[in-house]
């Protein structure tokens, strides 16, 4: 519905849900193509907002298996609610785990792209005000964190997201995501070098 308050046609919604499938960085999008900027910017900061994936995928190398053109979609199709829900569960079977996070993976884009595709056709044939739509993002990334903190009910972790959040806030406000996962991710490895050393 976003993307249709630009004047884009409806397809080219479900087309950036299909190939980039990445929430943060439609949202983004929208607000760059809106703001005027050129592709080479936005291709640039597409990247920089999604590279938390690379650290998803590194903590997914020992869930993967030799899975061939499989294993490539299960990389790509590597979201937030992917992450949260692959890491929650653990199939004993290899089969079974196999085609478990193939289903959650497809199903998940699926429904990304189904979903884009309704907002698109209803955004391009009513009026509808979509203030304060934005905020459904923000929502989504507490279930999420409900989520993780029910599996894992360890405090440490937060408390060094939250840290790292507020000192890549206060110091470095133009990439403060970057930063962030840069400082959570290298803190929580040296706290596992730390347990492991004692």
């Amino acid at each position: 519905m976003l993307f249709q308050n630009l004047g884009y046609p409806w397809y080219l919604a479900t087309l950036m849900a299909f190939f980039v499938y990445a929430g943060t960085a439609q949202f983004m999008i929208i607000g760059l193509l809106a703001a005027g900027v050129g592709l080479t910017e936005i291709a640039i900061s597409t990247f920089l907002i999604n590279s938390r994936h690379i650290f998803y995928g590194i903590s997914m190398l020992n869930h993967y298996g030799d899975w061939g053109l499989r294993k490539v979609y299960l990389a790509f199709g590597l979201t937030d609610e992917t992450y949260s829900l692959v890491t929650t569960i653990d199939p004993k079977d290899a089969a079974k785990k196999k085609q478990q996070y193939f289903l959650i993976t497809a199903l998940n884009h699926s429904y990304w792209v189904i979903s884009c595709t309704i907002g698109a056709v209803i955004g391009s044939s009513f009026s509808i005000n979509t203030q304060g739509m934005e905020f459904t993002l923000t929502a989504l990334f507490v279930v999420l964190l409900i989520e993780q903190w029910k599996k894992i009910k360890n405090l440490l972790p937060f408390m060094i997201a939250a840290f790292s959040v507020a000192v890549a806030l206060y110091l470095f406000s133009e990439q403060m995501l970057l930063v962030s996962i840069a400082l959570s991710v290298t803190l929580l490895i040296a706290n596992n070098l730390i347990k492991k050393s004692r």
